[in-house]
């Protein structure tokens, strides 16, 4: 994966210093998303939602300040409601930015609480008008490529995401492995795991054709995750998924994250949900591979007509194999449910995984790949 610094060309490091806004219309009744600056035609907008980012907020502007896409740019910030002078610290680099070429836009509130990160990004997209949408976070730092390498690459009904580096370095190792190296296939494959969107909100570049017809994020505030939502929306009516394979962001982990506010159980429900919904309805009967806590679970969250369509679980673990079957005791059936355990040579396909990937050294993987099985036919990985 291609190494991403924080540095800048000068070699100095952005001084952090806090921030500001203006108002603007909001979005329109009918949800319809705008193009509302259409004075002159803009090829780019970058949409950056901003809460309480004044000590992010110089290193991200540097980052689009640094771009080296030579078409027309333009930088719409919605402020939601910070108190710690974001606003003023945006508006502090808007002659660097105009003096680049890129105009600026900025709206937001002074309400006593934030609307949310779906409102901000509503408002943001609302304001702008650009050709195509460049999403990104107040927190993170673009590469100096990344807009003209996601602008060649972007399709009508395509998101485009990027590689990434997070900061600090081997923070949410896993994960970040999962984002930069999953193949071009499995970014529309895997998008039932737990890691959420296959290219990660921040990175995301489409066209705002695209982006009105998906139609606009959840505004439901704190806990909903408007990424994952919008996300599956996109994938469900046939939108692509590209990833360009350079280092394009620094992505920061830090406990303020707006991410952290989703619960688990939350994410878990969606992804039963559009699994069903996207596989799980189309086949006639399948196997759930691990017999253990998290194919249980997903056993007991599917709808009744789909726990039927489940002819065994497999696993290695002799114990589980031993027993010979899962009892669904919450069952109101009577005799409740039996499921038939099996060793995964023994079962059939098609599967959906509840393995989680990268843990066992190796050994799940390789289990795996000697069955000769297709991804996204044979099998898909729910965990």
């Amino acid at each position: 994966m291609s190494t991403c610094s924080l540095e800048h060309p000068n070699g100095q490091e952005a001084d952090s210093v806090p921030a500001k806004r203006l108002y603007k219309g909001e979005c329109a009744q009918d949800g319809s998303v705008g193009g509302g600056n259409a004075s002159r035609a803009v090829e780019v907008s970058i949409v950056m939602p901003v809460h309480n980012a004044s000590c992010w907020l110089d290193d991200c502007l540097q980052g689009i300040l640094n771009q080296d896409y030579t078409g027309s740019m333009e930088l719409s910030v919605y402020d939601d409601a910070s108190t710690d002078g974001s606003r003023a610290i945006v508006e502090g680099w808007r002659e660097r930015l105009e003096r680049r070429g890129v105009s600026m836009v900025i709206s937001g509130h002074d309400s006593a609480q934030p609307r949310g990160v779906g409102h901000a990004k509503n408002q943001a997209v609302s304001q702008s008008s650009g050709t195509y949408l460049c999403f990104q976070d107040a927190d993170d730092v673009m590469m100096p490529q990344r807009i003209h390498l996601q602008y060649e690459a972007c399709l009508f009904n395509s998101l485009i995401g990027c590689q990434v580096r997070r900061d600090p370095e081997g923070s949410t190792e896993r994960y970040t492995r999962w984002i930069n190296n999953i193949s071009q296939d499995q970014l529309s494959t895997q998008v039932y795991t737990s890691h959420g969107p296959t290219v990660v909100m921040p990175t995301w570049f489409c066209s705002r054709d695209w982006f009105q017809r998906v139609g606009t994020f959840d505004e439901g505030g704190k806990g909903v995750p408007e990424d994952l939502l919008w996300f599956y929306q996109s994938v469900g009516q046939g939108g692509g998924v590209v990833r360009v394979d350079q280092c394009l962001l620094v992505y920061r982990y830090h406990q303020q994250a707006a991410t952290h506010s989703v619960l688990e159980e939350t994410i878990w429900n969606l992804r039963v949900a559009f699994l069903q919904e996207r596989v799980i309805n189309q086949w006639e009967s399948f196997t759930i591979w691990n017999a253990g806590k998290q194919g249980r679970k997903l056993y007991r969250c599917l709808s009744s007509f789909n726990q039927k369509k489940v002819r065994a679980f497999c696993d290695v673990d002799e114990k589980k194999i031993k027993k010979g079957f899962y009892t669904y005791e919450e069952s109101k059936e009577r005799p409740k449910p039996q499921i038939p355990v099996l060793h995964y040579r023994e079962a059939s396909p098609p599967y959906i995984i509840c393995v989680k990937l990268d843990m066992t050294g190796g050994v799940f993987e390789e289990n795996l790949k000697s069955l000769h099985l297709e991804e996204g036919v044979d099998y898909y990985h729910f965990n």
